[in-house]
């Protein structure tokens, strides 16, 4: 089954990833798992840039679920750029979304993929309404 992202969603990062040999398995080609490595740099990135940073004795973002639709193979050598975008504010949480290209084939993405971001009070381990100020990113 393949998600598609949503036609209304908002920029909000790009960044270029260097695909790394380490990346690759035994067919040649970047394994599964770093795909998603790619989503939580560039998303991790975004929050820093916010100042959205990791507090355990507050609240912040939480991953609740991820996808990923490999379209086409990722092999090294070779760069990517990875996009970030937001969608669907709700009252706890939104949607991030990513794409990568390789930056030697812009316009053609090999990879798209996306989160459920929840926004969490930590100490209670429980949903809380989205602040106003990660709203208006969003929105």
């Amino acid at each position: 089954m393949r998600f598609h992202l949503p036609e209304k969603k908002k920029l909000t990062n790009e960044m270029v990833i260097p695909i790394r040999w380490g990346d690759m398995d035994a067919m040649g080609h970047v394994n599964n798992t770093i795909y998603f490595r790619y989503f939580e740099t560039v998303r991790i990135a975004w929050f820093d840039s916010i100042g959205c940073q990791p507090d355990p004795k507050g609240e912040g973002p939480v991953i609740v679920n991820a996808f990923c639709n490999f379209i086409r193979q990722l092999e090294y050598p070779g760069e990517v750029i990875a996009r970030h975008y937001v969608a669907n504010p709700g009252r706890t949480s939104f949607d991030t979304y990513m794409t990568l290209e390789r930056t030697d084939q812009p316009g053609v993405i090999f990879t798209e993929g996306g989160a459920k971001t929840v926004w969490v009070d930590f100490p209670k381990q429980k949903s809380t309404p989205l602040p106003d100020w990660m709203r208006a990113l969003v929105e």
